[in-house]
């Protein structure tokens, strides 16, 4: 990767201060409900998503008994349907709209879990669950490939397709054929489901109808499922990397507003990392080290050039994720590769 990615500064990157797991972790401990439900912060809401992103976060920490409490409370939150409600608090759905994207994460977990315990017996345990999940996923799969981003609360079909929940539905399929080799179930039609979406991420992005240029997400999210790799994925990074990437901060979260987010710099290290690009994601990684509170949690974001953190809430899934790219670059769990294109070569979509 050349031109403005070389402008990373590698070789005067200063040396990456440890990132305090155990606070980190304590954040999301102390944020996750008796129920096992984690919101976005205390009081907030929770989507499935996210919840399931902070469950990783506290794998990687080594908080297996927190992370299968979050994994309960998804088994008991689903829906007939397969799917979860976009948005609850305590419990209580809060937006009932049925979302893909936000229902198919559930099968990363898993898969990512199984990685870290090597336990089958749990993971054959969640599976009916991540089957029911992309079941409901695929069944919003357009005949172009591309996936319908949700049912409405009056139970409508938006046929509204977006890049980026379209390529997160990609990778949790990939995990979920990943979970069923390993209980030994064969599920050739989310093969095929999956090979059209790739193609169409790959090949048709205008079949997402519905622009979402401005969000750096939609950059990096076709190369961070592995849908575009090798040759084609370094060009898309570097096309747009002067767009979203400010030097020395990190990465946008819209191109056109001040705000820089750890959430969308972590994401983009993992896609980095992705492409075996170790050094570069190390040095942006770099760049949030002291993005930081006092008890060595993470911001959710920041202005520039004025440095305003915003939100001030502390946020479970920013910080989990952090997590998730510390492990991507230091290998601190067997769930580090996860999102790296070499681990899915040996047998291709698995």
């Amino acid at each position: 990767m050349a031109n403005a990615m070389m402008d990373v500064g590698i070789s005067t990157v200063k040396p990456i201060p440890r990132v305090d797991v155990s606070a980190v972790a304590a954040l999301i401990l102390d944020t996750q409900l008796e129920s096992g439900e984690i919101p976005w912060h205390v009081g907030g809401k929770t989507d499935p998503w996210d919840h399931v992103e902070a469950a990783m976060g506290l794998g990687v920490a080594g908080h297996i008994d927190a992370a299968r409490a979050a994994f309960g409370w998804m088994r008991r939150q689903q829906l007939p349907d397969g799917s979860w409600y976009a948005a609850y608090r305590n419990g209580q759905p809060e937006d009932r709209t049925r979302d893909a994207n936000q229902s198919a994460y559930i099968a990363v977990g898993a898969y990512h879990h199984f990685l870290i315990t090597g336990d089958i017996d749990y993971l054959a345990t969640l599976w009916p669950t991540v089957a029911r999940a992309i079941d409901f996923a695929l069944g919003l799969q357009a005949a172009g490939g591309e996936i319908h981003w949700a049912i409405s609360p009056e139970g409508q079909v938006d046929p509204m397709a977006l890049l980026t929940g379209s390529s997160s539905v990609l990778m949790s399929v990939r995990c979920a054929l990943a979970a069923a080799e390993q209980l030994g179930i064969r599920r050739p039609g989310w093969r095929a489901a999956a090979s059209r979406l790739a193609h169409a991420i790959r090949h048709e992005r205008h079949r997402f109808n519905v622009t979402k240029s401005r969000f750096s997400m939609d950059w990096f999210y076709p190369v961070l499922c592995g849908a575009l790799t090798g040759v084609e994925a370094r060009r898309r990074i570097e096309k747009y990397w002067s767009k979203f990437v400010v030097k020395d901060q990190g990465v946008k979260c819209v191109s056109d507003e001040p705000w820089i987010t750890v959430a969308e710099t972590s994401e983009l290290c993992l896609a980095l990392t992705a492409l075996d690009n170790a050094s570069t994601a190390a040095a942006v990684f770099g760049w949030i080290a002291d993005k930081r509170f006092e008890d060595g949690t993470y911001w959710c974001g920041h202005t520039i050039p004025d440095m305003t953190v915003w939100p001030e809430e502390k946020i479970t899934w920013t910080n989990a994720v952090v997590l998730l790219a510390a492990d991507a670059l230091f290998g601190l769990t067997p769930a580090g590769g996860i999102f790296n294109h070499r681990f899915w070569r040996p047998s291709g979509d698995r």
